[in-house]
């Protein structure tokens, strides 16, 4: 690969527990991607070049990693050493939670990453881990200016009636709040849908965000209008690991007559809930869909049967439903949840084409299906 000494790159980093996913542009062309899997267990790393083709990742040494940002000192100089003399211009940095005060990106500042320090709580399986890596690029270049994108951003256009709780209104002025997240991908979704989907792109559109996290989205013209995860990413869905929606009545029985812990309750309702507790086999959906587990199967039927509810809510806050939208990593691969979910939404107008669903054509709805996917 050719390259002209001052041609100024964008390093984007996606740290999640146990992962960091990086990506190095020039301008919007993407020069270098990949990802380190399994920290703090058995790691492994991929790498892909300019076209596409498979690359020699980063060498991360004979030192076993167990986060994230441990892995930043490693790809900075493989990415400097694959793309020549170009200059390292910036850091973007996906981070969960922004807050109230943040709608759009920020440039990391020592005060902003106090104020993001403050939301830990609010996302403990996330901010940490999203933080961590931003730290280690000042450590190793103070000089380098990054940059936070944040989750809860895209869901700041919601109407305040969407984001409030029925509480006493001093706690709504305090940020507590629904915030949404996923907002990340929910925008790249929506600045696609002109070229993947016109006839839907500015009208009534739900989008099912289906991975280990999951969510919904109501855009209208392509803006959030309400979304299914709140305060924080416990809300809505039920998730890999994660338990959902859950009357806080729970919450306080596991308290009062459990005797639990708020750490027990952490450990509960963010990591030990969701597919994972209902089915007893496993967070992975690939392994649900397989098993012959009674279990397994009454989780999927839960799920599907929650996502389906989900949809006919936003629909609601819509006033209307023009398309569905399946996206993440169960959205994407997993045929049967996007066939069980589709037919499940028949009465709003959906009509799936089973064919083109099994095919991953980009549109699984039928030509007369008044609901398009």
């Amino acid at each position: 690969m050719t390259a002209t000494a001052g041609e100024p790159l964008i390093g984007v980093i996606n740290a999640g527990s146990s992962s960091l996913k990086f990506s190095f542009y020039e301008g919007e062309r993407r020069l270098l991607t990949g990802q380190v899997d399994g920290l703090g267990a058995r790691v492994s790393a991929s790498a892909t070049g300019p076209d596409g083709e498979a690359i020699a990742p980063p060498n991360l040494g004979a030192k076993p990693l167990s986060t994230p940002s441990e892995v930043l000192p490693a790809v900075i100089p493989w990415a400097r050493e694959r793309l020549g003399p170009r200059r390292l211009a910036a850091l973007g940095h996906r981070v969960v939670h922004g807050g109230l005060r943040h709608s759009r990106p920020a440039r990391v500042t020592p005060e902003l990453l106090a104020e993001l320090e403050a939301l830990v709580p609010l996302a403990p399986l996330h901010e940490p881990h999203n933080l961590a890596p931003i730290r280690m690029a000042l450590s190793l270049n103070p000089d380098l200016p990054q940059v936070a994108c944040f989750d809860t951003a895209f869901h700041r256009t919601a109407p305040e009636v969407e984001q409030a709780f029925a509480l006493p209104y001093t706690f709504y002025d305090q940020g507590v709040r629904r915030y949404g997240f996923h907002g990340l991908s929910y925008e790249y979704i929506a600045s696609v849908l002109p070229t993947q989907a016109p006839e839907i792109a500015d009208g009534r559109v739900v989008v099912l965000h289906l991975g280990n996290g999951c969510s919904a989205c109501a855009l209208k013209a392509r803006i959030s209008v309400a979304t299914t995860m709140g305060f924080t990413a416990l809300d809505g869905l039920p998730m890999g690991t994660r338990c959902g929606a859950l009357d806080p009545g729970v919450v306080l029985h596991l308290i009062q007559q459990k005797g639990m812990s708020a750490e027990a309750l952490v450990d509960l309702l963010y990591r030990r809930s969701g597919m994972l507790g209902l089915s007893g086999v496993s967070s992975d959906f690939r392994e649900l869909l397989a098993s012959e587990v009674l279990r397994a199967r009454f989780a999927l039927e839960v799920f599907y049967y929650r996502v389906a509810c989900e949809i006919g809510s936003l629909a609601a806050a819509l006033g209307g439903l023009d398309g569905i939208v399946f996206t993440a990593g169960i959205g994407e691969n997993a045929t049967p949840v996007r066939s069980a979910i589709g037919r499940a939404c028949g009465w709003l107008g959906l009509e799936l084409d089973e064919a083109a669903n099994r095919e991953r054509r980009t549109c699984i709805s039928t030509p007369k299906s008044r609901v398009t996917a």
